[in-house]
């Protein structure tokens, strides 16, 4: 991977792909590192066309950590928009999971002429009211466990185990892997915790949304525990002419089962925006 300072911290990134290709900035979630957008997923869509840029957020992974500084899921938007003019990119196609949901609309929200379309899965507004997540939930996707490493991958896969829904077979060992090589990579609890605040103290994005002119696809499954399918049917119902596709049995994660179906709904809507997919994997 590479890094670039961008925003006055240095972000860790990859990129797939032609470069002269319309670009699509992957945003990913409260404390998970870049490595969970799986290269697989992410040459998949660099087939259809598409220059994929996949990255550490700030305080996660090799990025810039920031213990002494105040910020706001904004700050984090204006970080990916920062990395695409670092990369000579004036505009991207852009899709975010959970937290990523969140900075992504922040993104077509606060930076409206760089971003081409929006795809924002298992997220929801900022409204407390759009979400009816359980305390239990809450409380265990904002764990920040100071623990030693088996400890720490055991309870990962726990995690994951509850965030998985009731539609898909869980792949224990994908995710056991994915666990151990994240602390081996970068483990920093104190920066998912920074996250968390951020995520926490964010407004009420619902008024904002309603602004937002880029074509947009929102994905959400009904069995997800944390982010509950009404966050995601109150982000589509708040931005104009957003689509809503409803994956049954799909919880907080994107099993590989439905990668395929997340790649077909983002380049779907990307044309939307006059974007010519090459590959076949989309009529």
């Amino acid at each position: 991977m590479s890094t670039t300072t961008a925003n006055g911290i240095t972000i860790c990134y990859e990129t797939f792909g032609r470069p002269e290709d319309p670009a699509l900035l992957l945003v990913m979630g409260l404390g998970v590192q870049v490595t969970s957008w799986e290269p697989e997923f992410c040459q998949a869509f660099a087939d259809e066309g598409l220059f994929v840029i996949r990255y550490d957020n700030r305080d996660v992974g090799l990025s810039s950590s920031t213990p002494d500084v105040e910020y706001s899921l904004s700050d984090m938007a204006a970080d990916g928009m920062a990395l695409l003019t670092a990369l000579g990119i004036s505009q991207a196609h852009v899709l975010g999971v959970s937290m990523g949901g969140m900075i992504a609309q922040l993104m077509a929200v606060e930076h409206p002429d760089r971003v081409l379309s929006l795809c924002s899965i298992m997220s929801t507004t900022g409204n407390p009211d759009d979400n009816q997540a359980t305390p239990m939930a809450v409380e265990i996707i904002g764990r920040t466990p100071t623990l030693p490493r088996e400890a720490t991958i055991e309870e990962a896969v726990a995690r994951a185990r509850f965030l998985a829904g009731t539609g898909f077979e869980f792949d224990e060992d994908r995710h056991r892997r994915r666990a151990a090589a994240a602390f081996d990579r970068a483990n920093n609890p104190e920066g998912k915790a920074r996250h968390r605040r951020a995520a926490r103290d964010a407004r009420d994005r619902t008024p904002r949304l309603r602004r937002v002119g880029a074509p947009t696809v929102v994905i959400h499954g009904d069995a997800d525990p944390v982010v509950t399918v009404s966050g995601g049917r109150a982000t589509a119902a708040a931005i104009p002419g957003a689509r809503l596709v409803i994956i049954p049995g799909m919880g907080h994660e994107l099993p590989r089962d439905i990668e395929g179906r997340i790649i077909q709904e983002t380049v779907r809507n990307a044309r939307r925006a006059g974007f010519s997919p090459r590959g076949t994997r989309v009529p």
